[in-house]
Parts: structure tokens; C-alpha cells; sequence
């Protein structure tokens, strides 16, 4: 990923964070030279300097078959806003467009067992509705057998991330207020989250 100098992030701590509150990404992968991407949920794990990506495709997604034998890229990419000149001291200038991701490489490893493979979807299930887990627990062991026979889990051991924060930072502290209250009083979400963002620079 192109990150100029100003746009680099490279706290761990805060890149693992916006990979969790924007855990829905995106696979890409290459198949003879040809790009394949699925879009999944993704649980993010950190032990000591090791960051972990789980998830599973349908198994009837062709994907899953080539993951292990190439690099995988993971991109997490949530919040974006057009950053309109209104905001900016000089009229001689052009709209912009401020965003957050991060691009996480490494290669995949898929899980057979079935004791792990319900492992992982009852911890995605606590990740995002834990509320569900009762309804889930209840359910017939056979009934989970039978539902993992349709999914193909995996782990992937990232080897490099690259965190890219674009929130103007090459602009002067009035053009930035400029847009923090302009984005803040929008009533799109995402341009309520940059100008959070924003904020916190």
C-alpha cells in the first residue's frame, strides 16, 4: 500500500484496535494470475508480537481450495469522507478524500477439526451477538455437526501489516477544525467517524 510519510501508522496497539472495530474486511488472494477476494468477519487476536486472523468461507466457495499455497492479503478499510476545498484557507486547491486501513499479509492455514472448527463459531458468535450463544448451546450436537460440514475454517499468522491513517494531516490547524466540525455535523456515520478520528490525532 502507498503511505506517505505523514499517513504511516505504526502503533500495534492502536492498528490491532481498528482491526477489531472494523473486523469485516476483505480476503484477496491470486489464482493463476487472476485476483479473488471474499468479503468475511474476522476475529482478531493478539499474543505478545503475533497477530492471528480467523474466519471460514461457505465451503462451496471455490477460494478456500489455493489459500494455503499463496500470500493472502486482508484488507480492513471502514471509515471515509469526501473532504470538500469549503474547508481549506485558499481556494486554489482540490477535494480529497480522508480515509483509515490496514493491509495484513500472510499465508493461511486451514482447519480440519471439528471441535475446533465449532470452537471458532461459537467465539464469532460471542464477538458479535453474544446474546445468541444461549440459542446456539441449545442446539442438537448432530444439528452443529451438520453445520460446519458447510464451512472451511482458517487461521492466518500475519507477517506484515501496513496501517495508513489519511485525516489531513498535511493541513493547517484551521482547515482541520474546518472539517472535524464540518464531518462532525454530517449525518453520515462514516464522516461522523473521521471526524472522531480526527479528534484523537
Amino acid at each position: 500500500m502507498y503511505i506517505p510519510n505523514n499517513n504511516l501508522t505504526t502503533d500495534k496497539d492502536e492498528i490491532v484496535a481498528f482491526m477489531k472495530q472494523f473486523s469485516f474486511a476483505t480476503i484477496v488472494t491470486a489464482k493463476d494470475s487472476f485476483p479473488i477476494a471474499t468479503h468475511l468477519p474476522f476475529l482478531v487476536t493478539r499474543q505478545d508480537d503475533i497477530v492471528t486472523l480467523t474466519s471460514h468461507f461457505a465451503k462451496a466457495n471455490e477460494q478456500w481450495q489455493h489459500i494455503e499455497t499463496v500470500e493472502s492479503l486482508i484488507i480492513f478499510s471502514q471509515p471515509h469522507a469526501y473532504i470538500s476545498t469549503k474547508n481549506y484557507d485558499s481556494s486554489l486547491n482540490v477535494p480529497t478524500w480522508n480515509y483509515i486501513s490496514v493491509h495484513a499479509y500472510g499465508t493461511a492455514s486451514i482447519i480440519t477439526d471439528p471441535a475446533k472448527n465449532i470452537q471458532i463459531l461459537e467465539a464469532t458468535i460471542d464477538n458479535y451477538e453474544k446474546s445468541y450463544r444461549q440459542d446456539w448451546d441449545a442446539f442438537p450436537e448432530k444439528y452443529k455437526l451438520n453445520m460446519i460440514k458447510g464451512i472451511v475454517s482458517f487461521q492466518i499468522e500475519v507477517r506484515d501489516l501496513q496501517a495508513k491513517k489519511k485525516l489531513s494531516q498535511n493541513r493547517t490547524f484551521t482547515e482541520k477544525q474546518k472539517i472535524v466540525d464540518t464531518l462532525s455535523m454530517s449525518n453520515d456515520s462514516n464522516e461522523q467517524l473521521i471526524a472522531a478520528f480526527m479528534k484523537q490525532l
